[in-house]
């Protein structure tokens, strides 16, 4: 039989974590500069590495804007 977990308000919120604001934003910047980086070589392109980072750091900054806003 499972133990319950504290109750909600006495648990710690993921939001205020810095680590996890952290960690959005290189996974942000990572995941989409590899997007970027993959399709540049797929498209004979040059620019498309450059706007994954740009886009990739602008969504993570938003998903952490969007976590702290609900609080």
């Amino acid at each position: 039989m499972s133990q319950p977990g504290p109750p909600p308000e006495t648990s710690p919120s993921r939001s205020l974590d810095p680590w996890v604001a952290f960690g959005r934003l290189v996974a942000g910047v990572g995941l989409y500069g590899a997007g970027g980086w993959f399709l540049d070589r797929v498209l004979g392109t040059s620019f498309l590495l450059p706007l994954g980072i740009v886009g990739g750091a602008a969504l993570g900054l938003y998903l952490v804007y969007a976590s702290l806003r609900e609080r």
